[in-house]
């Protein structure tokens, strides 16, 4: 006797209309495109480029303010701490030294005894005492005597050392935190370039907008053409930049930022654009740059927008 078996049910896929199943493998194949494709400039304005091989490490030693005013806020302050620390630590170190081969910490209790500094009996209230010549507290119980000339001669180098780095650390941390990156972030660019006819001509435009109440002096605009190139002798350039002229000869590239602009370029004969077709346009894997530069009204500092 035969058992009816039961057929599992066939998974059926949803019908797409004609227009949806054409349109699908294009779509995906422009997803492809766009995740193979890396920006020269990201859309928050930071450069996608990084330096590797760079055997000449040393270069960046020799201009050691500008290395620390580029490093991430985290190993700024890192380095803030540990350069007063180690300051600190090796000033306590010397005057204990001082006490300990003078035989300071051997007459604590004696009353006779005139001490190099006064109610230091040991490491840690030479690492205070340091702490409080470097820093200027002068609590006045830890005091340095006439009798000790190495210690006044000690109390004149930590001075003068412990002055050259709060100069060097604030003047840092001043400069880090007056850098006016943030300033750019209310500079903004229209989503989308188009190109189209204006007055006659064709034209590729974009906008550009300031939402901060105070302006942006002395603002001028460029734009650059990032694309990849081959010379008549065969050379290719990778990256190859080129000057999109954005109003350079009539100076419309001089901004008054208070209301958006339009930035118009104008594709003619000296247009890098000129020989690139609407068909080809799509295809090509170029990029523009736009770079806005001023001066922020209420600092007086350089700011620069991508």
């Amino acid at each position: 006797m035969e058992q009816d078996v039961e057929s599992p049910a066939a998974v059926r896929k949803p019908k797409l209309p004609k227009q949806a199943r054409e349109d699908l493998p294009k779509q995906l194949a422009e997803i492809d495109r766009a995740k193979k494709i890396q920006r020269y400039v990201q859309k928050d304005g930071k450069c996608n480029v990084h330096h590797g091989n760079v055997r000449e490490t040393y270069r960046y030693l020799t201009d050691i303010f500008t290395t620390l005013v580029d490093l991430k806020w985290r190993f700024n302050l890192f380095i803030f701490v540990l350069v007063y620390t180690v300051t600190w630590l090796f000033f306590g170190l010397m005057w204990w030294l001082i006490a300990y081969l003078r035989g300071d910490l051997d007459h604590i209790a004696d009353g006779q005894w005139t001490p190099c500094v006064n109610n230091l009996n040991g490491f840690v209230s030479a690492f205070l005492f340091s702490i409080e010549t470097e820093t200027t507290i002068g609590y006045g119980y830890r005091v340095i005597t006439d009798k000790c000339p190495e210690g006044i001669v000690l109390l004149l180098v930590q001075s003068v050392l412990g002055s050259i780095v709060n100069a060097f650390m604030v003047g840092c941390m001043f400069v880090k935190i007056s850098q006016p990156k943030k300033r750019a972030e209310t500079l903004v660019f229209s989503t989308n370039a188009v190109i189209s006819m204006r007055d006659g001509r064709l034209c590729l435009m974009f906008r550009v907008g300031d939402l901060r109440n105070s302006h942006i002096v002395e603002a001028s605009i460029r734009a650059k053409l990032i694309k990849s190139k081959q010379t008549k002798e065969g050379e290719f350039i990778p990256l190859n930049q080129t000057d999109i002229n954005v109003g350079y000869n009539t100076g419309d590239d001089r901004l008054f930022l208070v209301s958006p602009l339009i930035i118009c370029h104008e594709i003619n004969q000296h247009s890098p654009f000129w020989e690139i077709s609407q068909a080809h346009l799509a295809k090509e894997e170029l990029e523009i740059v736009v770079i806005l530069e001023g001066m922020v009204e209420a600092t007086g500092q350089l700011t620069l927008r991508n």
